[in-house]
């Protein structure tokens, strides 16, 4: 067990003559500050030590032992050790014996390994990547890793605490008491580390910091941790130690070769209240993977999205306070159970995009504030490190570690889960110093402005590193401002996202279907203007969690009318929006119009989605996805000018518009037309840029939606009537509250 024994830690010198026996005034003042918890060098006095004699004397801090014994590694007794009080024990051996040690406790005996008969564990390298900032190697050095030592297993545990005075490893394994396992410093990245032979996964630990003060710090959760107790617990768990099996080798494969754009159509839920189990209790990964895979393949989206499942301590957050950036919820199941999950969702067909939070953080106690007693994660000064708005704490993106951390996690993410997708939450509060802050209230950058220089650094970087390795996951932000370049390569000055939440659109087509229709003349506009900007940047549409809570209500709910009037509304809208150029996003329950607001606690209203008239609103976003794959004159053009054309954007009296959409690569257009009021219109003439037939291939007021199935009898010929800068126009009939998909026969 010690083929390291003899080494030292870093503090200690190689000279045997300092090796003291635990008799001489200096080495008992030594251990009887370990035993009371005190800072001191653990290694230099702990574990096995060389005598002049060539023997070695092994020490070790047991408080509350009745008696330690020396093991060989079958269990066989090797040399009883003698206590030299406060619950240090030592014993001697013949030089190199491997051993371990034999502990009687008041109620009972363990055999244990001896974490101070270990060398240090990081290498030089890997310390000053860490220092650096690197991501990679924060992941691969930090936390709690399954290692050996020799032939020896165990844990490596490591942590970033450079202000501490003193840290140990607390857990069941030795009765949560800080004076078992001090760890050893290592300067050079003010990281402290230790191995604890023979651990197993699941084991429950957290870190006892002292600060520089002295002062004691309540237990701290591991940064890195990578699998966390089930929430209201706060303490870290030891991660399974083998790797994950996957079986998305295909899934896999054709993601990283699809180097074309493709149809991009999300569905975003809330894990913990989509659907509960009989009791209302929460499903695991296994149950909603059985339930919502079919679910959203039968409704033909290409990816889902998951509110926040980096692990949280507060369920009102939905997630978007997280302290544990690094580990999935225990909520639903263990890190397996979610790799389950993710792997299940690809052998369907279906990515999987999750809510990241690199913006803020929680003040929990056990969580980053403060961590070593100083502002390390944070800013010190609250007008650059706290948010009022969410009572949470800013990250300083200006400090390498704080930078390789968070970069860490999403390549974590990414990689060890295969997630195709991280959706970077407030992008904008990362941006701006003075966001949501008045005059006074904020720091200017260091050349007087409103930028965050520091976290623009931090979004290019992260951007780029994704990119560098993982070309092909999505990185999208939610991004409410006029910044320019968000989706802009880092090479030219971008941020480097590969799309950004269109939070314009959403909230102008929002206020413009909530008004009675008799009042959509006067706001005309707010259906239009989101394309005089729609090529600005890579657009994703979202109808999201955001616009179903907090006094808002449904979708459904905030269309005007009686309830026929208020389906059609919704079904129009959502074929306007499938229509219209940029990826398309929508929160759970708005597939079948869920009457209610959004409520965290619940599952959605399940018994109204089996109704005809909302199961019908549910079969017409089946069929709007499924248009979005068959023609790639919806998708292809969505982020440039050659993909769309008006050809009614001012009739502002009778509230229509139309538009085509064009494939570049010259797949049969598609024209699209919506009549947002309830009058039926006959004889609509449209100017369309093609001769011949155009079959109608969809009609959102057609009876398998609920709808009057009012129409044009599934297709009509163009005629020579010049119309909209076309040479031939269609004559029409809009049916009310509806919008028209019509394809020009190839």
């Amino acid at each position: 067990m010690n083929e390291r024994a003899g080494e030292r830690s870093e503090a200690a010198a190689a000279d045997t003559s300092e090796y003291h026996a635990a008799e001489t005034p200096e080495a008992c003042a030594a251990l009887m500050s370990l035993a009371r918890g005190e800072p001191g060098d653990a290694f230099a006095w702990l574990g096995p030590h060389r005598l002049p004699d060539g023997r070695q004397r092994v020490r070790a801090l047991l408080p509350g032992a009745r008696a330690v014994t020396l093991i060989d590694l079958q269990g066989k007794p090797l040399a009883s050790m003698r206590p030299v009080g406060e619950g240090v024990f030592e014993g001697d051996l013949p030089s190199n014996t491997g051993y371990q040690l034999r502990v009687d406790w008041p109620l009972g005996q363990e055999e244990i390994g001896d974490a101070y008969a270990f060398g240090p564990q990081l290498d030089e390298d890997v310390l000053h990547r860490l220092h650096e900032g690197d991501g990679e190697a924060a992941r691969g050095a930090l936390g709690a890793h399954h290692v050996r030592c020799g032939d020896v297993p165990g844990v490596r545990f490591a942590v970033w605490a450079p202000n501490a005075t003193r840290v140990a490893v607390v857990g069941d394994f030795n009765g949560w008491d800080g004076r078992r396992h001090p760890m050893r410093l290592r300067h050079t990245a003010g990281v402290w580390e230790i191995f604890i032979p023979r651990l197993q996964a699941g084991e429950r630990y957290k870190y006892e910091i002292t600060a520089a003060d002295g002062t004691r710090l309540p237990h701290k959760a591991d940064p890195l941790a990578r699998w966390a107790e089930l929430p209201p617990a706060t303490a870290s768990r030891v991660p399974p130690a083998a790797a994950f099996a996957w079986q998305d080798q295909d899934w896999m494969q054709r993601r990283g070769v699809a180097t074309a754009p493709a149809p991009l159509s999300i569905y975003e839920l809330h894990a913990a209240s989509w659907r509960r189990d009989e009791h209302g209790e929460l499903l695991d990964w296994d149950a909603l993977a059985a339930e919502l895979i079919p679910y959203v393949r039968g409704l033909g989206f290409t990816h889902i999205e998951l509110l926040p499942v980096t692990e949280y301590p507060f369920g009102g957050s939905w997630g978007y306070q997280p302290l544990g950036m690094y580990a999935p919820t225990a909520r639903h199941g263990d890190p397996h159970a979610f790799a389950r999950f993710v792997d299940s969702c690809h052998r369907a067909g279906i990515g999987v995009i999750l809510d990241w939070v690199s913006a803020h953080f929680p003040g929990d106690e056990h969580g980053l504030q403060r961590f070593d007693g100083t502002a390390l994660y944070e800013h010190a000064d609250p007008r650059e490190g706290f948010h009022r708005d969410w009572n949470t704490l800013i990250y300083n993106y200006g400090r390498r570690e704080v930078a390789g951390y968070l970069i860490g996690s999403a390549l974590e993410w990414i990689e060890r889960f295969h997630i195709d997708g991280l959706r970077v939450d407030a992008v904008a509060s990362m941006l701006y110093r003075d966001y949501s802050r008045q005059a006074g209230e904020w720091i200017p950058n260091a050349h007087g402005g409103r930028e965050n220089l520091e976290a623009i650094a931090f979004l290019r970087r992260l951007n780029a590193e994704v990119d560098a390795r993982f070309p092909d996951v999505l990185m999208i932000a939610e991004e409410s401002t006029a910044w320019p370049g968000v989706t802009a390569p880092v090479a030219h000055g971008g941020l480097g996202f590969t799309h950004k939440w269109n939070m314009g659109w959403m909230h102008d087509t929002l206020e413009y279907l909530k008004r009675d229709p008799i009042h959509r003349a006067h706001h005309h506009g707010q259906m239009t203007f989101g394309l005089v900007y729609a090529f600005s940047e890579r657009f994703v549409l979202p109808l999201s969690h955001d616009e179903v809570v907090h006094g808002k209500g449904s979708l459904l709910a905030r269309m005007p009318g009686d309830d026929w009037q208020r389906r059609a509304n919704l079904r129009a809208y959502f074929a306007f929006m499938w229509a219209h150029p940029g990826a398309k996003l929508l929160f759970m329950g708005g597939e079948f119009g869920q009457p209610g607001e959004w409520d965290h606690d619940s599952a959605l209203d399940w018994a109204r989605a089996r109704t005809p008239e909302h199961a019908g609103l549910a079969h017409l976003l089946g069929d709007l996805n499924a248009q979005l794959r068959a023609q790639p004159a919806l998708w292809r053009g969505d982020h440039g000018p050659e993909g769309f054309d008006w050809s009614v954007g001012d009739d502002v009296q009778n509230s229509v518009f139309a538009f085509v959409r064009h494939d570049p690569q010259g797949a049969p257009p598609i024209l699209a037309v919506s009549n947002f009021t309830p009058v039926v219109r006959h004889g609509y003439r449209v100017g369309v840029p093609r001769a011949g037939l155009w079959r109608e291939v969809l009609n959102t007021d057609s009876r398998h939606y609920g709808g009057g199935d009012i129409g044009n009898a599934g297709g009509l010929l163009a005629s020579a009537e010049p119309m909209h800068g076309h040479a031939q126009s269609l004559c029409l009939t809009l049916p009310p509250l509806a919008t028209l998909y019509l394809q020009a026969a190839s």
